[in-house]
């Protein structure tokens, strides 16, 4: 059994949850940042990225956030998630958590009525996924250990980086759970002892 968290200060937690679950998953609503020793993955659902951060540090989680990344422990990001785990944000100073080699832009697709939904081809995982873009973010930038999964119109929408997952885009919105499952593929990998 892995157990995987869901950091609930904001966004679409229950979503994620569903998304999550299988019989060998056990996933934790995480709102104290003791849980975190408690997990072997964690999820930063999407939601509205200054408001996080202002809760992260309110309720004491952003030292027990990096540690948690620096052990290596797999981080999966969706929009304002992965606007989280950015190392630098267009139009910004300072990053959040800034796990990941990546440079990302806020608001790029535009206001909330300039969303939209389409399928991507994400690599890994399939030619057909549904993709839900909400006042989405851009991958303007991959450092050289970054894996782009998924682009659209010429812009990147997913990418991984060792044990860390992020995305433009709101997977738990669909009935499409593959990207939670390569999620939780990943965090069984990192759970592995090599021999």
């Amino acid at each position: 059994m892995i157990n995987i968290g869901v950091l609930a200060l904001q966004g679409a937690v229950r979503e994620h949850v569903k998304a999550l679950q299988a019989p060998d998953v056990n996933v934790v609503v995480v709102k104290k940042s003791e849980q975190l020793d408690q997990i072997d993955g964690l999820v930063f659902p999407g939601g509205e990225s200054t408001t996080m951060r202002r809760l992260i540090n309110k309720y004491g989680f952003y030292e027990p956030l990096k540690h948690f990344a620096e052990k290596g422990k797999p981080v999966f990001g969706t929009c304002a998630g992965a606007i989280l785990m950015a190392k630098e944000l267009v139009g910004h100073k300072e990053p959040h958590i800034a796990v990941m080699d990546i440079t990302v832009e806020r608001n790029a697709f535009g206001r909330q009525r300039e969303s939209f939904e389409t399928l991507l081809k994400v690599k890994g995982i399939g030619e057909d996924v549904e993709g839900i873009f909400i006042r989405a973010p851009i991958i303007r930038q991959a450092g050289e250990g970054v894996d782009v999964l998924a682009e659209y119109d010429g812009e990147i929408v997913a990418a991984r980086q060792g044990p860390f997952l992020a995305c433009s885009y709101h997977p738990e919105l669909t009935d499409d759970f593959r990207m939670h499952q390569y999620f939780v593929k990943m965090v069984r990998e990192s759970m592995e002892v090599p021999a």
